[in-house]
């Protein structure tokens, strides 16, 4: 590939669900959960690529040097989901670089194995084939929080995208997962010439003419907006395992449990406990006799939830919003 491949981070929102250790003020993108932060730890798996860029918001913009040094940064006008930031990013990227392919990338996910064989896979396939590529996710179990990605016809290294699926309900997601479909991770590789060619005729169409216009779009996600729309989307299955760190259950499947499947981090001390994430800055916390909850103590706030209610976490967070205490 003569091309550039230059990495995108998107790392411009708050992180709702990880409320109280995400608030308005620390973002989940500089969490650190042990292994150093979200963002720096998504910078270090990117070392492959030639250039590096994040995008973020301007509030959190003089933060991005400190987890990420030798990154560009660029500042979105202001947060309208992925759709008008990739847009944006793309050409304003293409302005500054030219010619080249983008592997854009979420800043909040778990993920071991060849990660750089899968990206320099999909930049490949995105520059040989001009199509919008997604990065595709064997599943694990049937969930209901992903959205899921029909294979269709097999070019070898990758396969055309029959179909797009939203979050299904438990019933869907089984049998989406019988049926050899895979989720979809958010993230892609394209060059900025093809997804702005995508994109002129969807409702991000202002921002293809011209990537200031922000007013003239409404927030929507890229799926939506523009992949479920074309017939130029690819897969790429990916080689390594992943999960997403957008939720506290999520800590419980990447942390290493105790013998009682308990995931810890912090002063904690548990009796007759099992199945558990319980999480703490500085407070001591005790939890007995329960199971399958999350508990999390950060800056003088308390969360308690069940793990499967864990998505709903951003119900609360609307409220706290509403009542200026995000």
């Amino acid at each position: 590939m003569t091309r550039p491949l230059v990495a995108l981070v998107l790392a411009g929102g708050t992180g709702t669900r990880l409320y109280p250790a995400s608030r308005s003020h620390r973002p989940k993108q500089f969490l650190d959960f042990g292994d150093g932060s979200l963002l720096a730890q998504t910078v270090d798996r990117l070392s492959f690529a030639d250039e590096l860029y994040v995008l973020t918001r301007e509030a959190f913009a003089d933060e991005i040097h400190e987890h990420a040094p030798e990154a560009a940064v660029l500042t979105e006008p202001e947060p309208k989901d992925t759709g008008p930031a990739l847009v944006y990013a793309a050409a304003r990227i293409r302005e500054q670089v030219g010619d080249c392919v983008l592997f854009c990338v979420p800043s909040d996910h778990h993920i071991t194995g060849d990660f750089a064989e899968t990206a320099t896979t999909a930049a490949r396939v995105a520059a040989e084939t001009g199509s919008l590529v997604t990065i595709g996710i064997e599943p694990t179990r049937p969930a209901t929080g992903y959205g899921y990605i029909e294979p269709g016809a097999d070019h070898g290294d990758y396969f055309d995208v029959a179909s797009f699926h939203e979050k299904p309900d438990a019933e869907t997601a089984t049998n989406y997962v019988a049926d050899g479909f895979l989720w979809n991770a958010g993230m892609f590789a394209w060059t900025p010439d093809a997804l702005l060619r995508e994109a002129r005729d969807t409702p991000l169409a202002p921002l293809v003419e011209n990537p200031h216009e922000f007013d003239a779009v409404e927030p929507v996600s890229i799926d939506y907006a523009v992949l479920e729309r074309t017939a130029r989307a690819t897969v790429v299955p990916a080689t390594f395992e992943w999960d997403d760190l957008g939720a506290w259950d999520a800590l419980g499947r990447i942390l290493d449990a105790d013998a009682a499947g308990n995931a810890v981090l912090g002063d904690v001390s548990l009796v007759d406990t099992t199945d558990s994430v319980v999480v703490t800055d500085d407070a001591h916390v005790s939890v007995v006799g329960v199971s399958d909850l999350v508990v999390v103590a950060f800056d003088n706030r308390v969360l308690v939830v069940p793990k499967a209610k864990a998505q709903a976490v951003r119900e609360l967070v609307s409220q706290l919003k509403a009542a200026g205490r995000f």
